[in-house]
């Protein structure tokens, strides 16, 4: 009788421990997004700054680095620029494929401090799209961005920092799978 509790409360307690860490992920992107915590910018196209902010300057400067051995070299023409808050600014980036393969390249933004984040809004980016490249290329890429007028005034600096990846496998993944389905599309338009 007592076994039967003690194992009523582990199976219990494991349920409840599944529970808990199938909700984390969803749990933690609610706490980043109230805190302004983790510095992930909106992957959306922002629209234009009705105001500029004269007389104030904010320092933003510009990191990437690969991820998992990512046959990519981007890099920023500046290392760090002076921007005037709601003033459009373009900063161009150099990136090279530095395999002899076509490679697609995905690059993920983040800005640090974390709360400067919902401040800062790019009106073009790479990191929107996933970008093919073939081997060796080279390709230049502008980023369009402004800060915030909002943003709070003990933000004197900020860090972009792009993370680029290598998700060619995922994407002929995708290809090969939407492959099928377009010849089997073609194939009914074209029966009589």
């Amino acid at each position: 009788m007592q076994h039967s509790k003690l194992i009523k409360k582990l199976v219990l307690l494991t349920l409840g421990m599944f529970a808990f860490a199938f909700a984390l992920v969803p749990l933690y992107d609610v706490f980043c997004d109230i805190t302004g915590l983790n510095g992930k910018p909106e992957m959306v196209v922002a629209k234009e700054s009705k105001t500029v902010a004269e007389g104030r300057s904010v320092t933003v400067s510009f990191t990437t680095h690969s991820q998992s051995q990512a046959p990519f070299s981007v890099e920023s023409v500046l290392q760090s620029i002076e921007v005037v808050p709601g003033k459009l600014v373009d900063v161009k980036f150099l990136a090279k494929n530095l395999s002899g393969q076509e490679r697609v390249m995905q690059a993920i933004p983040s800005v640090s401090p974390g709360k400067a984040a919902k401040y800062l809004h790019k009106m073009a980016c790479f990191c929107f799209d996933q970008q093919p490249l073939i081997g060796h290329e080279e390709a230049e890429f502008v980023l369009r961005f402004y800060v915030d007028t909002e943003l709070p005034e003990d933000v004197e600096e900020l860090t972009l920092s792009y993370a680029l990846f290598d998700i060619t496998e995922r994407v002929s993944k995708v290809s090969a799978a939407e492959q099928p389905l377009i010849l089997a599309h073609k194939e009914f338009i074209n029966e009589p």
